[in-house]
């Protein structure tokens, strides 16, 4: 069974740098959900991302109780689980009752990492995808901050980090940050490669973790333009390597965590494969010559915080 490497976040505690992501989209349709995790487990995944709007906590925390209870894991410390906070709970006095709201969901006692899901707020009450125009509002970055702070402080979580930020917001949290996000997760694959974020975050001791690293085809936030290019699939076929074991390289090599989401076993087995060679110097080139296309698009409203594209990501599309 091939090991996963790791890398030790600026909080001091180490990362598997592959997770298997658990967004089912629709949302609310967890399908195979448990059964996807506790078959990843015994392949030797032991990263896993969740959060609370995509509605399977609940079957993430059945599928690591189980797999304790059948001892294929010994301890809960062997696995590495995030989950993030949702906009309706990014508010102070909302931040500690949403962690407390998945632990509980889970069934466990702390998590190894907690992100804020995406750089704004919304009306509190509801968890809704996505979010209802009207109901945007302006994160209040410092507050909800120290409230996530706050949670690590407790033993709650173990690091704390963002998700979708851009190098403009996070230097904004760095400013203040009494405990420096750890992590930034962000859409990063070979069509939308983040050089201009990906070299802010490495100077700034932040790791990044890659979501949509196969362009998430067929979701709403996807795109099909990685698993298409013909470039791709051509170093593929040259070194023996399936199209997505290329992509997932090329980001492990852009020294960053990534985020698969097949719950196929043998595409999970293979997602997984991909640490024992390496891309060439010119298939890197060629990689890096691909013309750049961002799938995943903001949270944009005339009455609400960000009013384009352009002002969401601040200039980073």
């Amino acid at each position: 069974m091939s090991s996963i490497p790791q890398v030790t976040l600026n909080s001091g505690h180490r990362m598997p740098l592959i997770g298997l992501g658990t967004a089912v989209y629709p949302f609310g349709e967890p399908q195979d959900v448990k059964l996807a995790i506790m078959n990843a487990i015994k392949l030797g995944y032991r990263h896993f991302d969740t959060a609370v709007i995509y509605q399977v906590e609940q079957f993430v925390g059945e599928a690591i109780t189980e797999a304790l209870q059948l001892g294929i894991i010994k301890s809960r410390d062997e696995l590495f689980i995030t989950s993030k906070l949702w906009c309706s709970d990014a508010h102070h006095d909302r931040v500690l009752p949403a962690l407390k709201m998945t632990l509980k969901s889970l069934q466990l006692e702390y998590l190894d990492l907690y992100l804020l899901h995406w750089p704004l707020s919304s009306k509190p009450g509801k968890y809704e995808y996505p979010i209802p125009k009207e109901e945007l509002l302006p994160m209040d970055f410092k507050s909800v901050w120290e409230a996530m702070e706050e949670c690590q402080a407790l033993g709650l979580v173990k690091s704390i980090g963002v998700s979708n930020f851009s190098s403009k917001k996070l230097e904004q949290m760095l400013s203040f940050a009494k405990i420096p996000p750890a992590v930034n997760q962000v859409e990063m694959n070979p069509i939308w490669q983040q050089k201009r974020l990906l070299e802010f975050c490495k100077a700034k001791g932040v790791t990044v973790t890659a979501y949509s690293t196969l362009g998430a085809k067929g979701a709403s936030w996807g795109s099909n333009r990685v698993m298409d290019s013909k470039v791709l699939k051509r170093i593929a076929e040259v070194i023996g390597k399936t199209h997505a074991q290329v992509c997932l390289r090329w980001a492990y090599e852009q020294g960053v965590c990534v985020l698969v989401k097949s719950f196929n076993e043998g595409r999970m087995q293979e997602n997984k494969e991909i640490f024992d060679w390496a891309l060439s110097e010119e298939d890197t080139k060629k990689i890096s010559q691909l013309p750049q296309s961002k799938a995943t698009r903001g949270f944009i409203s005339d009455k609400g915080p960000f009013k384009s594209e352009e002002e969401f990501w601040d200039g980073e599309i």
